[in-house]
């Protein structure tokens, strides 16, 4: 678990490989401004937390009371990134007094399905893996020509990504099972419940090759009076090439709706 820094507090829900180390840089970024929380998501190493695939989501909104009742928080921000966006749709419709602030960061919206590759993977999670490594700079690639500044800053930027990714590994198949969890759930109608104010960030749509800037942006007509922020010049790797612009962004409206 993350925990650190003072000010409004923030807790930030992982993406679908379910590590909060992935997001180190963020977090980070976040923690002069605000008291930021995250953690391991259930079912992976280090989560301590069973997952109860029966429960889907909901299995995931008790693991997130359990951490706001351990950071001794009654009410939060809650930010989901990618994958995490669902988590917390689904934990600011059904806890609305626990929620301050909604953020959402590149997640799959409603509709939103895998793409044929995407697809595969998950289908065959551990034969998969290879060739998701291997197709990696190709789904990434781009964005991290565009968002850093020549390319000392981009191979040193790929080299902590990846060491970060193998020293904190992600588990296929559980991330597969979560992608069948969003296949089967009603994320639309969570959004009509929603009444914390909501962030929507996004990248470039041009860069982002994991989750189409399309099916985030639905959450901005789905969610009564959600607000659109885009970092330019970035895709669905923004709040890590980019962390301080990224906080800068999350904790002024955190701030603005303390």
């Amino acid at each position: 678990m993350f925990l650190q820094g003072s000010g409004p507090p923030i807790v930030v829900v992982p993406g679908i490989q379910g590590r909060w180390e992935w997001m180190r840089p963020a977090l980070r970024a976040l923690a002069p401004t605000c008291r930021t929380v995250s953690y391991t998501l259930s079912g992976d190493l280090g989560s301590r937390t069973r997952m109860d695939w029966d429960l889907g989501l909901e299995s995931l909104c008790r693991q997130l009371d359990g951490v706001l009742d351990a950071a001794r928080l009654e009410r939060a921000a809650i930010c989901g990134v990618s994958y995490g966006g669902l988590v917390a749709v689904r934990y600011a419709a059904t806890r609305p007094r626990r929620v301050s602030a909604l953020i959402l960061v590149s997640s799959p919206g409603p509709g939103w399905a895998p793409s044929a590759r995407q697809a595969r993977y998950a289908s065959r999670p551990w034969v998969s893996l290879p060739a998701f490594c291997a197709t990696a700079f190709q789904r990434l690639g781009a964005e991290i020509v565009e968002a850093l500044p020549g390319w000392p800053s981009r191979i040193a930027f790929t080299t902590r990504y990846a060491a970060g990714a193998l020293a904190a590994p992600a588990i296929p198949s559980v991330m597969a099972r979560r992608v069948r969890i969003q296949q089967l759930t009603d994320i639309e109608g969570d959004c009509g419940c929603i009444t914390a104010p909501t962030l929507v960030i996004t990248g470039d749509a041009h860069l982002d090759r994991v989750v189409p800037v399309e099916s985030t942006r639905r959450y901005v007509d789905l969610i009564a009076g959600a607000r659109y922020e885009i970092m330019e010049r970035t895709g669905h790797l923004g709040l890590l090439t980019q962390p301080d612009r990224f906080a800068r962004i999350v904790s002024e409206f955190v701030h603005a709706h303390h």
